[in-house]
């Protein structure tokens, strides 16, 4: 296949954000010989540490923000929140992609709703909200129970609230901070799955097959590749998704998450135009993972094979309530060498204990301070069954809590 004008390895990427998808996307960049550039508000980041350029600007500053687009190829972003404008500003000078078309889209939850109605792809029936009165009236035309959800801004179940009954209504509107949101019939899914997929310059499209997904406190716990799902379900996500690629001219990787109903039917729940947390699994289980996918697509290059290594795998989250000072009920002081201790000062969990089973990855993100909640690493396993993948993560990381 021949792409015309390719940003070839020796080129420069830039990448706004600056967590751990960038991190892993710019250790594939390195890998394949491209320089790495990042711009965020913060410095000494999980991409940052990695990358060949940090540079430390809001992303309102869009001085800073053209200078930054100037000593670079091209520009991909690692999280939704970035402005608009900034993407726009960047656009002047190189490619963005995926486009600042797909991330007005995604990074409101009416404006994702309505374009998804409007394609005709399937999800959870939804009302607009901007008051009390309309939040309760809304729940009366949903006739059922709903989540309220801010429209802008949330991710990980922040922005959120149940609302179960006429009675949740005040507390609902107050916890979302009042502000303009959605509110979503709430359904009765029987799982939650998802799609992880690339499609390149020249409109080709490559998925890694749908992933089970559970979740411990609205973020992602465990994935497990293949989901267990009928074969008619499984196409019939692949074809939504490549749907809503084609619809946003996405060149780049994205994420579609669904619900599917007990009776298998498959609804959206929401969409993300960067590598996700389900798709961690591909690093070490997939021919091509997909942040080498996503260089592959922004440079305009052929993108790679999505066969799996194994027949099965599983990732399973590492938060930072796994850190001994969250997690410990010591009653005596310890003497610790200075190995025990990470780059905040704090104590580590036993990675060794993590790594006795030679088949497991760890994989963490070079973030300074563990959080209860916040997303530090993750690890991997392949095995013959999803069953075996899975037992080997759950067996990994609850070797360190003990």
């Amino acid at each position: 296949m021949n792409i015309p004008n390719p940003i070839l390895p020796g080129a420069t990427i830039g990448v706004l954000g600056s967590g751990q998808l960038g991190r892993m996307f710019a250790i594939a960049a390195r890998q394949m010989g491209y320089r790495v550039a990042t711009l965020s508000p913060d410095s000494d980041t999980p991409t940052g540490q990695v990358a060949d350029i940090e540079v430390t600007a809001s992303y309102d500053d869009l001085d800073a923000v053209r200078d930054f687009a100037r000593k670079v190829d091209a520009v991909t972003f690692e999280f939704e929140n970035i402005p608009v404008a900034t993407v726009d500003a960047v656009a002047e000078f190189v490619p963005v992609r995926p486009s600042g078309q797909a991330l007005h889209v995604a990074q409101n939850r009416l404006r994702e709703k309505e374009f998804l109605t409007k394609i005709g792809v399937p999800c959870a029936p939804y009302r607009y909200v901007d008051s009390l009165d309309l939040l309760r009236s809304s729940l009366k035309e949903l006739n059922k129970p709903g989540i309220l959800k801010t429209a802008g801004f949330g991710y990980d179940g922040k922005g959120q609230a149940k609302v179960m009954t006429d009675a949740d209504t005040a507390a609902a509107w107050k916890s979302v901070g009042e502000t303009e949101s959605v509110l979503e019939m709430l359904v009765n899914f029987e799982r939650e799955v998802s799609v992880v997929g690339a499609r390149g310059v020249d409109g080709t499209f490559v998925h890694f097959g749908v992933v089970d997904n559970s979740h411990a406190n609205h973020i992602l716990d465990i994935t497990t590749a293949p989901a267990a799902v009928p074969d008619e379900v499984a196409k019939s996500a692949v074809d939504i998704a490549r749907t809503i690629f084609e619809a946003l001219d996405i060149v780049g990787v994205m994420c579609v998450e669904f619900f599917v109903t007990e009776g298998g039917h498959v609804l959206v729940n929401e969409i993300a135009p960067r590598p996700h947390n389900s798709g961690h699994w591909t690093i070490d289980g997939a021919v091509t993972s997909q942040f080498e996918q996503q260089v592959r697509a922004v440079c305009g290059l052929p993108l790679g094979s999505t066969e799996m290594l194994r027949p099965a795998a599983a990732m399973a989250q590492l938060l930072g309530d796994l850190w001994p000072e969250f997690s410990a009920t010591e009653t005596e002081p310890q003497v610790l060498s200075p190995q025990d201790w990470g780059l905040g000062g704090q104590r580590q969990p036993d990675w060794a204990a993590a790594l006795v089973d030679p088949g497991v990855k760890l994989h963490l993100y070079g973030k300074e301070e563990a959080r209860k909640g916040r997303k530090m690493g993750h690890i991997t396993a392949l095995g013959q069954t999803t069953d075996e993948a899975v037992a080997k993560v759950i067996a990994a990381r609850e070797s360190l809590r003990s």
